[in-house]
């Protein structure tokens, strides 16, 4: 019997080394990526409600949870809750996201050092005004990991909102009529230095500091919102295979 109903795993399934790191993605294949390419003596844990869950070993033999938050922050905070109780004290966000800066281009990656947080999970988490920061020395992680890989990154303040098209300022959608407090939300985050949008990272970095963990997130970068709305697909697996690998190294540079 599953101890965590919503992961749909036991900690009996987790063996005698529990593993204390997650990988946290909001799709499933992603993490199904994770685990079938990336990880040795990897097995399925669950694949309840769509949120698939794999335990394996990394290069150097630490056990990791390749896990799935599925989309948006009421989901995320879910999953991280149970996996907190499950024994998980460092969580890395591996995501996708749209830049809002020019020089920060699809294929690259964007490491998240702190959230400007509109997001409602996270206001049952802390107040509005609690800071969404990631944890400095597994972010330090990232950019090392980056730098030595060689992969382009930026590191800034990310925007986690709840919607994709209304709270990003999407107008090609089913709803071209945006509230008057959202329009020209993006350029106004452009001159306050945000360089990303997402949708999970927020919550993820309030829960970090509230339950005590290490948090934090690095997306591949799929949108250049500064010359169009859409994602650029041919950028798309590029960039996650570069978040892939960038997280994957911190997480075997993270004590």
């Amino acid at each position: 019997m599953a101890d965590f109903y919503h992961l749909g795993f036991s900690l009996h399934d987790l063996g005698e080394y529990r593993p204390t790191l997650a990988i946290l993605s909001g799709d499933p294949n992603r993490a199904a990526q994770i685990a079938s390419s990336k990880l040795t003596h990897r097995k399925i844990l669950s694949e309840n409600r769509g949120l698939n869950s794999y335990l394996g070993l990394l290069p150097s033999g630490k056990p990791v949870l390749s896990a799935t938050s599925g989309m948006g922050a009421p989901s995320l905070s879910i999953v991280v809750n149970e996996l907190v109780q499950a024994g998980i004290r460092t969580i890395i966000r591996v995501g996708t996201c749209g830049s809002i800066q020019p020089q920060v281009l699809p294929g690259s990656v964007a490491i998240t050092k702190a959230a400007l947080c509109r997001q409602g999970a996270a206001n049952d988490i802390a107040p509005p005004e609690y800071p969404a920061s990631s944890d400095p020395f597994l972010t330090v992680a990232l950019v090392e990991a980056a730098q030595t890989l060689g992969i382009e990154y930026a590191l800034g303040i990310t925007a986690s909102v709840d919607t994709f098209y209304e709270g990003q300022e999407r107008r090609a959608s089913a709803n071209p009529y945006l509230l008057r407090w959202l329009q020209g939300i993006t350029e106004e985050y452009r001159h306050l230095g945000v360089i990303n949008y997402e949708m999970e990272a927020g919550t993820l970095l309030k829960m970090g500091n509230v339950y005590g963990f290490a948090a934090a997130c690095v997306c591949g970068v799929i949108a250049q919102r500064t010359q169009a709305e859409q994602p650029v697909l041919e950028a798309k697996a590029v960039a996650v295979q570069n978040a892939i690998e960038v997280a994957l190294a911190a997480a075997e540079r993270f004590a």
